[in-house]
C-alpha cells in the first residue's frame, strides 16, 4: 500500500511494484517475491519516493504452504489472487 504526494513520483513508483506484482486495488498489489526480489523492490521504491512525505508499506502474508485463502475477506466480487502466498504492496 502506498500514498505519493506526487504525481511524478506516483507514476515512479506504480511503474515499480507492477513491475513486481498485480494490482489488487487502486494502490495496493499482491507481489509473489523471494528474499532477493523484496530487497530489489524496496531499493527500487526508496530511490524514487520522497521519505519525508510519502508512505509506502509492505505487509508479509508469510511462508508460501501457510497463507490460506481465508487471509482475505471480500464482500461482492472477489479480484483474481495469485495461486502463491504474496506480499501485499
Amino acid at each position: 500500500m502506498y500514498d505519493i504526494s506526487d504525481d511524478r513520483r506516483l507514476r515512479l513508483v506504480h511503474d515499480v511494484v507492477r513491475s513486481h506484482g498485480s494490482r489488487f486495488q487502486y494502490s495496493v498489489y499482491l507481489c509473489d517475491l523471494n528474499p532477493r526480489e523484496l530487497v530489489a523492490l524496496r531499493w527500487q521504491v526508496g530511490e524514487v519516493m520522497d521519505h519525508r512525505l510519502d508512505a509506502f508499506a509492505i505487509v508479509d502474508l508469510g511462508p508460501t504452504d501457510q497463507v490460506q485463502r481465508s487471509t482475505f475477506e471480500f464482500l461482492g466480487r472477489q479480484p483474481p489472487m495469485p495461486p502463491t502466498a504474496s506480499t501485499v504492496i
